[in-house]
């Protein structure tokens, strides 16, 4: 029985002699009683420079334990709200002002950027660590006593991506976040011999959640290297003895682009699963990991609003399918019309869930809120269809289908088609305005390393295959195709980038 927790909390039973954090660069050990004092000193240092219960810490650090030990901290002392290091001036003070952020937690150098945001109004406190792994803020450790947090507390603050409008700000208790690490858990059977490899960025759920709560509620161990790099990472995975990791299809691509055929890389031996989360993952990719790294491939599906995880594809001896996201994972999974009402299994719907884990609305936005919920069900605004046993597969965003003179078409069915041409390493279609059908569907596609096609080859590959409808009409061959920071494909800015009319 899944039982919510505290963040601190969810380690409260581990051994204090065990190791919970390695970092490979320095070799530094930390201890689960070491990692448990030095969040509470943290706490009390930032309860030191003001932070009360419900203040929000502003977090901009790079991957590594100081970034872990804060987010613990400031979900101790108030809440956090990490944000991606590699933000503009401009987006730090959208959302430092959007947060109403106490302070922000900076490294020792750098992060020019964020100090000029936090200005005069947000007091900018330096984070540090000593070659014992040592964490500091502003030179010092400890300071004034704080007020626990009670399970219902916001620990994490997030926000959307805005892909549809304004970022909306999604607040997630220690509840919502404690389930939703032991829902992980319990999905990959975790335990204290496990050594997850962290390779996604801490200011996301995907790392957060899966890759280091998961693991540090069952008394594993979390490798945190400062960056993720294709030439270190099986280096790093045998030294550390890594029995798995989580990604996005992005960084899958760019282990298998360095993977020589017919031979295991060296620290792929003790991986006991692979897996891949945040974006959709390619058929003919899962089945090239497989092939390459002798391990199975688990296709999952999460969302900030879910403190991540919804859906996974199960260990095996259970069934893992190509194209799908799995079963849902202690979370209610529906797919429903327009008006609410649950559809028929194989029936493509908006995917709606429910459960602990689902945070119950957005912060101070009851626009969003009067149109997010079905009842208690949350809407995804994904597109999907749930077969006879229960598997999901994902067939669009909702708000990214094209709508063709009427016929709605899904994007993704045509990434699809499209990444099965050999030329082609990555797709994105998207809908183009067009003065008689509304929207007309074109595509950008990257070329493969030392490949090449024209566009009208590839227009005539996509005729072959597909209804004459939603065949692109337009291809853009292009070196760099948009994503966030996670990895997430940036449909809208596609669209823009090539805005052109077709003709």
């Amino acid at each position: 029985m899944v039982k919510p927790s505290t963040l601190l909390g969810l380690m409260a039973s581990i051994p204090a002699d065990q190791t919970a954090i390695l970092l490979p660069e320095s070799n530094i050990r930390i201890s689960y009683g070491n990692l448990r004092e030095q969040v509470t000193a943290v706490a009390q240092a930032l309860a030191a420079h003001g932070v009360r219960r419900g203040d929000r810490v502003g977090m901009a650090l790079p991957n590594g334990l100081p970034t872990i030990v804060a987010f613990l901290a400031a979900s101790e002392a108030g809440t956090s709200a990490p944000l991606n290091p590699a933000y503009r001036e401009e987006e730090f003070k959208f959302y430092l002002e959007d947060t109403n952020a106490r302070v922000l937690l900076l490294p020792p150098t750098g992060a020019e950027d964020a100090r000029r945001a936090a200005g005069s109004s947000v007091p900018a406190l330096s984070v540090d660590m000593d070659a014992s792994g040592r964490i500091t803020v502003d030179g010092k450790t400890g300071g004034v006593s704080y007020a626990a947090p009670t399970i219902e507390d916001v620990a994490l603050i997030l926000h959307t991506s805005g892909s549809t409008g304004r970022p909306k700000r999604v607040p997630l208790t220690h509840a919502n976040l404690s389930i939703s690490a032991q829902n992980v858990a319990a999905t990959y059977q975790l335990s204290s011999s496990d050594v997850s490899l962290c390779v996604m960025p801490l200011f996301h759920v995907h790392g957060l959640v899966a890759s280091t709560l998961a693991t540090l509620a069952t008394g594993g161990t979390v490798v945190v290297p400062a960056k993720f790099s294709p030439l270190s990472f099986w280096r790093v995975a045998r030294d550390a003895g890594a029995t798995w990791y989580s990604a996005v299809p992005t960084i899958h691509q760019l282990l298998l682009a360095r993977a020589e055929p017919g031979s295991k890389p060296p620290g792929a031996e003790k991986l006991r699963f692979i897996r891949s989360c945040s974006a959709a993952l390619p058929p003919q990719v899962m089945h090239d990991l497989e092939a390459a790294f002798g391990a199975p491939v688990l296709e999952a599906y999460g969302m900030t609003e879910a403190a991540h995880q919804m859906a996974s594809n199960p260990l095996p001896p259970s069934a893992r399918k190509p194209g799908s996201v799995g079963q849902g994972t202690n979370v209610g999974i529906s797919i429903r019309d327009e008006n609410g009402n649950v559809l028929p299994s194989g029936a493509r719907g908006e995917v709606c869930i429910s459960g602990p884990n689902v945070v119950s609305g957005y912060e101070n936005n009851p626009e969003a809120n009067a149109t997010a919920f079905f009842g208690e069900w949350f809407r995804t605004g994904d597109q999907g269809t749930l077969d006879e046993h229960g598997y999901l597969s994902l067939t669009g965003r909702l708000k990214e289908m094209i709508n063709r003179g009427g016929e709605k078409i899904s994007p993704r069915e045509i990434d699809e088609v499209l990444l099965t041409h050999p030329a082609i390493a990555e797709a994105v279609a998207f809908g183009m305005s067009h003065q008689t059908w509304g929207e007309e569907v074109a595509a950008a596609v990257k070329l493969r390393d030392g490949a090449s096609a024209k566009e009208a080859e590839i227009l005539a590959f996509c005729r072959e295959r597909l209804a004459d409808f939603k065949r692109p009409k337009q291809i853009f061959i292009t070196e760099a195709i948009p994503r966030t920071a996670t990895g997430k494909i940036q449909r809208r800015v596609v669209a823009q980038a090539f805005s052109t009319q077709p003709s």
